[in-house]
């Protein structure tokens, strides 16, 4: 749908419709004058992009749902060299909820984050900090654990950021 509007916008910025004169074409496309006190618009060799930063590589479990009302998706996100977990989440419980997440990485290394999911119903997120990544990216994974709160409150949601075993015919 993208490619069907942008057509006729350039079409159109070309010059009058149904005029194909070369003319036309270059007359509708000036370039500016130089100014040195202007920055430049080509692409500057830098690792970052627009002040954007790096790429961040993300590996998602499923969304899952639980009967209660709790939505997540868990993911371990890497950039550069450091590692962390995040979770996506949606309370629609109506009332607060407890959540840990924790990422797990090679040598038995964990992080682990404590979260406190309103009844709200808005689409939230947390995350653990970051960590310099040991090893592999893939060797890194993580869980969302969503709670009735209080010490004892049972389980409501599970969530994981490796994606399920598929199973076969």
């Amino acid at each position: 749908m993208a490619g069907a509007v942008a057509l006729p916008l350039a079409v159109a910025s070309a010059g009058q419709v149904g005029d194909r004169s070369p003319a036309a074409a270059r007359s509708a496309v000036r370039p500016l004058p130089r100014d040195d006190k202007v920055p430049s618009a080509e692409p500057a060799r830098s690792p970052k992009l627009l002040g954007l930063g790096l790429a961040t590589a993300a590996r998602c479990g499923p969304e899952v749902t639980s009967p209660d009302g709790v939505e997540a998706q868990t993911c371990v996100l890497t950039q550069g060299q450091e590692t962390w977990a995040r979770t996506y989440y949606r309370n629609d419980t109506g009332r607060p909820l407890d959540a840990a997440l924790t990422l797990m990485g090679p040598g038995e290394r964990t992080v682990r984050a404590h979260c406190a999911p309103d009844g709200d119903d808005e689409p939230r997120t947390c995350e653990t900090p970051r960590e310099h990544t040991q090893g592999a990216p893939m060797a890194y994974t993580a869980v969302a654990e969503f709670a009735e709160r209080g010490m004892s409150g049972p389980l409501l949601l599970r969530s994981g950021s490796n994606k399920s075993a598929e199973k076969d015919g």
